[in-house]
């Protein structure tokens, strides 16, 4: 399998909503100089067209996202940081579904379910840390809510001490890896990927990334003699 380098970034460029405050900000302004045409107007104008190119700029710099696929693991860039994960360290990867009264009904995340945690809680940062704790708050209150409710405010930063083999995680390396136990225990999965941080259809993916995990080689069990 070649190294694939994915990007939401023309995803982001095109959205719909971004092109909407475009023209709102244009029609505003131009409503402002009409109406007013002084110098005093056209300063403020210039101020609040500045501001609005700035604000935009910055939430589509945050929420851009990356994925690079090659044959040996599988890697996540965001403005933060990033994660890495070997695909021998990945059990299976699949997407994140809510069982309702029986029925289960797909969520607009996908699963990765991996092997051992520390590997992953290392090589994330602090900062993409903090981010990726709050971004999941509402998918683990959704996934405990129907049974643990009155657990869930301890669940969502649990930062008691976590054994992971030989390694103990402490801090907000420790909150991390409850959080991975507390969802997997919800959901079946350790890792999450939104799919608005996606480049294309979620279904997609899950089908792109099982076929690089599928043929990544088997670990040799052989040893020198």
């Amino acid at each position: 399998m070649k190294t694939l380098h994915l990007s939401n970034r023309e995803r982001i460029t095109q959205s719909m909503v971004l092109k909407l405050i475009g023209i709102m900000i244009g029609v505003a302004l131009l409503f402002l100089f009409l109406t007013s045409p002084s110098i005093n107007t056209a300063l403020i104008s210039l101020l609040v067209a500045v501001a609005a190119i700035a604000m935009t700029y910055h939430i589509m710099r945050k929420a851009y996202n990356g994925f690079t696929l090659t044959p040996t693991h599988l890697q996540q860039h965001r403005v933060k940081g990033g994660w890495v994960l070997s695909w021998h360290n990945i059990e299976r990867i699949g997407q994140c579904e809510e069982e309702v009264d029986g029925w289960k009904r797909p969520l607009p995340w996908v699963g990765i379910r991996i092997k051992d945690y520390q590997p992953f809680v290392d090589s994330i940062c602090p900062r993409l840390a903090v981010e990726l704790l709050m971004e999941q708050r509402a998918l683990l209150y959704v996934g405990v809510a129907g049974n643990n409710r009155e657990k869930f405010q301890d669940m969502v930063l649990d930062s008691k001490r976590y054994q992971s083999g030989n390694r103990c995680f402490k801090g907000l390396q420790a909150t991390v890896a409850n959080r991975m136990h507390h969802m997997r225990t919800a959901y079946g999965y350790d890792v999450f990927i939104a799919e608005g941080d996606l480049d294309r259809p979620i279904e997609e993916f899950i089908g792109l990334s099982r076929r690089y995990l599928a043929a990544v080689e088997p670990v040799s069990d052989k040893t020198d003699n």
